[in-house]
């Protein structure tokens, strides 16, 4: 493959998988999520060998069968949670993760400012009154994922001085910028880049345009001492956060949901 991607890999396999003969995956996603699909197949009856490196053998097999399977924990969907934690100061316990699907995330937290423990299959957060800027770039696996750079970036509104976040696996991923600027964020988009200079955040009607900039139109509200936020497409939000609101209630934030 030209470029490495998750959702691609996934799909050859399935294929290769009930294909005649051999298949030869390579430049191949390194995810978590690969290795967890490549276990529940070759449960099945498959012959997958080699997911989690950069090259992926299987052997097609003509029938696959039924198998008991526990997926592995949504790291993305932990990650938005460690950073609105860091975001608000908070004292937060993530429970039911595997810390080290999070090592990308918990060392720019940790240069930051914020404390971070780690346990067995859980994560600590914890906000300090002071943190200081970064430098992130996105990168595949084992590198900072993607998919929480546009969380991050609400972060990093919070840090003093100017931090750089770049993107170098998605161009397009900075459709959240307008809205925190909306909010009174000093954000400047250069090419892959986004340049953020700390600063306070105002309460603003804004959109989510997709999943990650809904979790950071979230996470931006709740930074925010005064009036109330509020972010329409949440059914973007919802394709990849079940019981947001809720969590998010019972962690003490004054957020919920207004049926129009």
């Amino acid at each position: 493959m030209d470029v490495s991607s998750v959702g691609a890999t996934i799909n050859i396999m399935l294929a290769a998988t009930r294909a005649k003969g051999s298949t030869i995956i390579e430049n191949a996603a390194k995810e978590p999520e690969i290795i967890d699909v490549a276990t529940l197949l070759n449960s099945m009856g498959a012959s997958i060998k080699g997911a989690g490196t950069e090259t992926i053998r299987i052997e097609g097999v003509s029938k696959l069968k039924g198998c008991r399977h526990s997926i592995i924990p949504d790291r993305i969907q932990a990650g938005t949670y460690m950073i609105a934690a860091a975001a608000t100061r908070g004292d937060v316990v993530i429970d039911g993760v595997i810390p080290k699907h999070l090592e990308a995330l918990t060392a720019k937290l940790l240069e930051m400012g914020v404390v971070v423990e780690e346990l067995d299959e859980s994560i600590r957060v914890i906000g300090s009154d002071k943190y200081e800027h970064v430098d992130v770039k996105a990168l595949v696996y084992p590198g900072f994922p993607t998919d929480l750079q546009s969380p991050m970036t609400s972060l990093l509104t919070q840090a003093e001085g100017v931090s750089v976040l770049s993107d170098f696996v998605y161009s397009n991923r900075f459709k959240h910028v307008p809205e925190l600027v909306r909010m009174g964020a000093k954000i400047r988009v250069e090419g892959r880049s986004a340049v953020i200079e700390g600063a306070p955040l105002n309460a603003a009607k804004v959109k989510a345009s997709d999943l990650r900039a809904g979790a950071a139109l979230v996470i931006a509200g709740l930074t925010v001492k005064e009036g109330i936020t509020e972010v329409s497409g949440v059914e973007y939000i919802d394709r990849g956060y079940d019981n947001l609101v809720t969590n998010l209630r019972s962690l003490g934030a004054d957020v919920w949901r207004q049926v129009e």
